[in-house]
């Protein structure tokens, strides 16, 4: 089994985990304000030593990029961008969207129904969400169908969709379309989503140079600005 570090602070969350053979991983995955930056380093060394690996016995590093809180997504990116090129390793890159999906197979929502076809949909701020659809699989993750959107909340498409999960729920439930099947609103993206997803395509040999690591960018544009804002509160 390969040693993968996993690491994402795509959302408000500062999230890492190790994978240790068939032993549970390492984990750390606390809510942050802003301080993510202070935290990512100490926990990789705590995570490594408690685990008594080093850097250098890794296999791969994993990495969130996005879409998400672009300063977050950024920080990922750049710290492991630094462990990767000091101890040459190779990285593998992990959607927030499909991270999230590989977690919601574990939970209870998922196990009632066992949805053929679901959503993942977080909230993208500036009254925007990604989203996703995704099939089960019975044998691997689930597969993402299409492409990434980011619509405004009334925009959905839930055609053939009997689950949706994620941050978006909370944010704009309201403003969706009428939706007769479950909702998981509690979950949201950690190291352990990331981390399976990395195992998968770690087997699959889709690792890669760190030289090709960069953010998932499906919007330009991060923030209103400030005569945008002031028209939204006339």
């Amino acid at each position: 089994m390969a040693n993968i570090l996993a690491i994402d602070t795509s959302s408000a969350w500062c999230s890492v985990a190790l994978s240790l053979g068939d032993k549970a991983p390492e984990f750390r995955h606390e809510a942050v304000s802003a301080g993510a930056s202070q935290l990512l380093l100490p926990w990789v060394e705590s995570l490594l030593a408690n685990a008594k690996l080093s850097l250098k016995d890794l296999d791969a590093i994993a990495v969130g990029i996005g879409p998400g809180a672009f300063t977050g997504v950024r920080l990922g990116v750049a710290v492991v961008q630094g462990l990767a090129i000091s101890n040459n390793l190779p990285v593998i890159s992990v959607c927030s969207l499909d991270a999230i999906a590989a977690q919601i197979t574990s939970t209870d929502t998922y196990k009632k129904t066992k949805p053929q076809r679901f959503m993942i949909a977080i909230d993208a701020r500036m009254e925007e969400i990604y989203w996703a659809n995704y099939e089960s699989q019975a044998t691997q993750l689930s597969k993402r169908v299409g492409d990434i959107h980011l619509t405004k909340p009334e925009e959905l498409n839930l055609d053939g969709v009997q689950l949706i999960a994620g941050s978006a729920l909370n944010a704009y439930s309201s403003r969706m379309p009428i939706f007769d099947g479950l909702k998981d609103v509690e979950i949201s993206i950690s190291a352990l989503g990331v981390l399976e997803c990395a195992k998968q395509s770690f087997k699959e040999g889709l690792q890669e140079g760190v030289r090709l690591l960069e953010p998932m960018y499906v919007r330009n544009k991060v923030a209103f600005t400030t005569a945008e804002r002031e028209g939204r509160m006339r």
